[in-house]
């Protein structure tokens, strides 16, 4: 174990128990952090206390749409721990298709999840936050100023969590805490490798990005850069870092390109997604809807 500015800490995450905020525990962990995990998944949670040391995880079943659940786990994380140094607000869904192809209610779960879960996940573990005069992370993303067609409900989510955290450090910044938002271009997570494997016209929209736009990045990178911020309490994040330039700029000569690009192209690719999402039936991966019935049942056994 690596002594750091980390050590003894505790760190909250939600969406701990798979992909990037999995990993990022892990790497917390090995710097002296104690963990709170939550997810809807318990069997992937228990599974990654004991690969930690279940002396130093607090795993809890938990949906980020559930404020009250999210209060517990807060509470939870005091009794066990203390106190809350960090959070990690990382749980975050998309979904498929156009507009007007998109299933409303897989719209709606991702905004409740990827909007509001993090509105609940810093409710909840704000106070104390503020006693410890710690930190916050928001996982945003590139989507948040370079949308993309047939991820309308990410795009619109991730822009919010921007908005919703650079309102967040006005509040907060007076009182000793520090607020980050993280903006990643493409990942190799779940969440793309789903997409990947569900639809052949989120393979093609990648290629026809200009490089390095429709590169995939690894999870390692994100992880380390994750860790980065946490120790530093920084107040962006980008992965990889050409993301900065895009940030910066915002509709920079290479963000108007890829606009243009996009434009030529949607005529063809956003008509391919719908159909292949109504053939599918669905509108979101397969792993996002077990989730959803596993969510389902942990509520309904309330």
């Amino acid at each position: 174990m690596t002594t750091t500015t980390l050590s003894g800490k505790v760190a909250f995450v939600t969406g701990g128990a798979q992909g990037i905020g999995r990993f990022t525990a892990t790497a917390l962990a090995e710097r002296g952090a104690r963990l709170v995990l939550t997810d809807i998944d318990e069997t992937a949670l228990r599974e990654v206390a004991a690969e930690i040391g279940e002396d130093r995880v607090l795993p809890v079943v938990a949906d980020v749409r559930d404020l009250g659940a999210m209060e517990d786990a807060a509470a939870q994380a005091i009794s066990r721990f203390g106190s809350i140094d960090y959070v990690l607000a990382n749980a975050g869904i998309a979904s498929y298709g156009s507009i007007l192809q998109v299933d409303p209610e897989t719209f709606r779960r991702v905004v409740d999840i990827n909007l509001v879960g993090v509105f609940n996940t810093v409710r909840a573990t704000l106070p104390s936050i503020i006693d410890s005069k710690g930190y916050v992370l928001i996982v945003s993303s590139l989507a948040a100023f370079t949308p993309a067609p047939g991820l309308a409900a990410y795009n619109a989510t991730k822009a919010g969590v921007e908005a919703f955290g650079n309102a967040l450090r006005f509040e907060v910044s007076y009182q000793g805490v520090d607020v980050g938002t993280a903006h990643m271009s493409w990942i190799d997570t779940p969440l793309v490798q789903d997409a990947k494997r569900d639809l052949s016209a989120f393979s093609k929209m990648l290629r026809i990005m200009p490089p390095p736009l429709g590169k995939t990045t690894d999870v390692q990178a994100c992880v380390d850069a994750f860790v980065r911020a946490l120790e530093k309490r920084s107040r962006r994040v980008y992965v990889p870092g050409w993301v900065a330039a895009i940030a910066h700029t915002r509709m920079s000569a290479s963000g108007r390109l890829v606009q243009k690009i996009m434009e030529r192209h949607t005529p063809t690719i956003l008509p391919q997604m719908d159909e292949e999402v109504r053939r599918m039936g669905r509108s979101t991966s397969d792993r996002n809807l077990r989730n959803e019935a596993r969510a389902d049942v942990t509520a309904g056994s309330r």
